[in-house]
């Protein structure tokens, strides 16, 4: 089973309201969003990064957001899942998103993902009803049934069914990996660990709108086939060491980066 669940309640109510931009044509999307950084994580900057903190995304997720669940520590983020009373779920998760959205460019993030089945360690970037926009999204998603793999995966206008599950080499809750995307008019490039892993070239599989960037694990008593039959044993914790966004056209920023070697 395929099956993705949409992020349209990732965001708090008052979110959308922040940092609102008026778009023009799809041409002018790299224009019109934030500029190249890169994050090593050795604090979180509130400027640059939202908490989700006290709600869900639905009845699928078992885990309320939670600030608690959001740590920095030795030069990396740590995104935790743990028992935990709030509300009506038993469980706590960890989330952040950026404060700014990013268009056409080169996404890269070093992490490690969560151990446990009916987890999901993510990272991708989203725009949606709740900033007043289409649901645009590209993922990378470790489903904790079986960390040896990673699902790709973009939404256009909400519409997805692009899932491709690929090969990490190795058990991605043992070790940090590396994860790319390139996205271009036209185009987009899925990269792990340098490799090149998925090329869409169909131009309607390819979001427009400048979107957030997100990290975050979650759990599911109900999305087994998908993620994993779910079975609390102990915390869990996506940790990730490094993202960097390199604007289209802008010179790479460190020796690693895919943007390095595009032409």
């Amino acid at each position: 089973m395929t099956t993705k669940i949409a992020h349209a309640r990732t965001l708090s109510p008052t979110l959308g309201l922040l940092g609102v931009l008026v778009l023009g044509a799809s041409s002018a999307v790299a224009q019109q969003a934030g500029g190249s950084f890169v994050e090593n994580f050795d604090k979180l900057d509130r400027s640059a990064w939202y908490v989700s903190d006290g709600w869900n995304n639905g009845a699928h997720q078992n885990c309320t957001w939670s600030k608690n669940q959001v740590k920095v520590e030795g030069g990396s983020l740590h995104l935790s899942f743990t028992e935990g009373q709030s509300k009506d779920r038993k469980y706590l998760c960890g989330e952040i998103q950026t404060t700014k959205r990013y268009g056409y460019g080169t996404y890269e993030a070093r992490m490690k993902a969560g151990t446990g089945s009916g987890l999901n360690s993510a990272f991708f970037t989203y725009i949606g009803p709740a900033d007043k926009k289409d649901h645009d999204e590209i993922d990378f998603e470790v489903l904790g049934k079986n960390t040896s793999q990673v699902q790709v995966n973009q939404y256009v206008k909400a519409k997805g069914g692009n899932e491709k599950l690929v090969p990490v080499g190795s058990k991605a809750d043992e070790g940090f990996n590396d994860y790319a995307f390139v996205w271009e008019p036209g185009r987009l490039r899925y990269y792990l660990n340098g490799r090149l892993v998925q090329d869409v070239t169909d131009p309607s599989k390819i979001p427009t709108n400048p979107q957030k960037i997100f990290f975050s694990l979650w759990g599911t008593d109900t999305l087994s086939n998908w993620m994993g039959r779910f079975a609390y044993t102990q915390p869990a914790t996506l940790e990730v060491e490094r993202l960097a966004y390199t604007a289209a056209g802008a010179p790479c920023q460190f020796p690693q980066s895919i943007a390095c070697t595009l032409n």
